[in-house]
């Protein structure tokens, strides 16, 4: 009997909990053994594995985070480190892996499988959207809900006493989050990384929008932009400070349950992975493109350069003239 294992790690994101029943589930209905494995990479090198079936994963799919736990794990770029995760997997007879997170945890996985053998496939499971060969990754569309909802929260307050929200949300240097939600939730202005900005200009707009009551009083920073502490500095030059608040919204942007696009998601992309490996291929990335889910090679999935989406970008700037 085949036996395969599955981890998160990274960041969690909200539609691990789905990917991982879906994982379990496919596997089940193949006839494998399928293993979780706790923290991660972590949990990996220390043989924190448990065995899992499909009554395990039963009701998880509404929930956020990830059951299995997640870890950060910098030393597993060594050698070394590799070659005891390895030797945790054939110490279990454990032929594939299925990895959920983010570009770290892909070049994890392809070091597995170059040096050591393991047949591996990654699922993107990152809130960022930063792995730039699929449409989307797992978590971004509910972190993107969950930055409108804070939106029309802060909207409230700020517009009850005309003062204007300089709000910094998550997403490292891809400032997808910010332009997603900041479209979407009619923003002053959305800041992102790789694009300037001129403060006098954006001060004099806040300014015009305040007196004539058409703002929506958020201006949206991604992180990857700078903080939002320094924005509010930058425009406190032009204009009156007291008028300016600024919130980061942390680590509220990658809890809470999954919507139905990323639990669909995760789910088509979960039991897809579970066939690739059963076709004997290794090293693959799976993605989603407009509703098709698809593989390549590792390699070619993180060489795919992130982009920044200049017609959304302008046509967030045209809504909000």
């Amino acid at each position: 009997m085949k036996k395969i294992a599955v981890l998160t790690s990274g960041g969690d994101a909200p539609g691990m909990n789905p990917c991982i029943r879906a994982v379990v589930r496919t596997a089940e209905y193949l006839g494998w053994e399928i293993y979780g494995i706790r923290r991660g990479y972590v949990g990996l090198i220390e043989d924190d594995i448990i065995r899992l079936t499909g009554d395990d994963v039963n009701d998880i799919a509404q929930k956020g985070g990830t059951i299995l736990k997640s870890a950060r794990l910098k030393d597993f770029e060594k050698i070394e480190v590799q070659a005891k995760a390895a030797e945790t997997l054939k110490k279990h007879n454990i032929e594939c892996l299925v990895v959920m997170g983010g570009d770290g945890s892909f070049q994890g996985a392809k070091a597995l499988s170059d040096h050591f053998g393991i047949n591996v496939v990654c699922l993107p499971a990152t809130i960022d959207n930063d792995l730039a060969y699929t449409n989307y990754t797992i978590g971004f569309p509910t972190a993107v809900n969950t930055v409108l909802e804070a939106m029309d929260r802060i909207r409230d307050t700020m517009q009850s006493h005309q003062r204007i929200c300089i709000m910094e949300v998550m997403g490292r240097r891809c400032g997808d989050i910010a332009l997603f939600a900041g479209l979407a939730g009619s923003a002053d202005a959305i800041l992102l990384p790789g694009i300037d900005v001129d403060y006098k200009e954006l001060a004099e707009k806040l300014i015009d929008n305040r007196s004539r009551e058409r703002n929506s009083n958020i201006v949206v920073v991604a992180e990857g932009f700078g903080s939002c502490a320094e924005v509010r500095k930058e425009l406190s030059k032009y204009m009156e400070p007291d008028y300016l608040r600024d919130i980061v919204l942390g680590h509220t942007q990658r809890g809470g349950r999954p919507n139905m696009q990323d639990v669909n998601n995760a789910i088509k992309m979960g039991s897809y992975a579970v066939e690739v490996l059963e076709k004997g291929k290794t090293c693959r990335a799976v993605g989603i493109n407009h509703g098709d889910v698809f593989d390549l090679d590792i390699t070619d999935a993180l060489s795919v350069p992130t982009i920044i989406r200049k017609d959304l970008y302008k046509l967030s700037q045209i809504i909000a003239d």
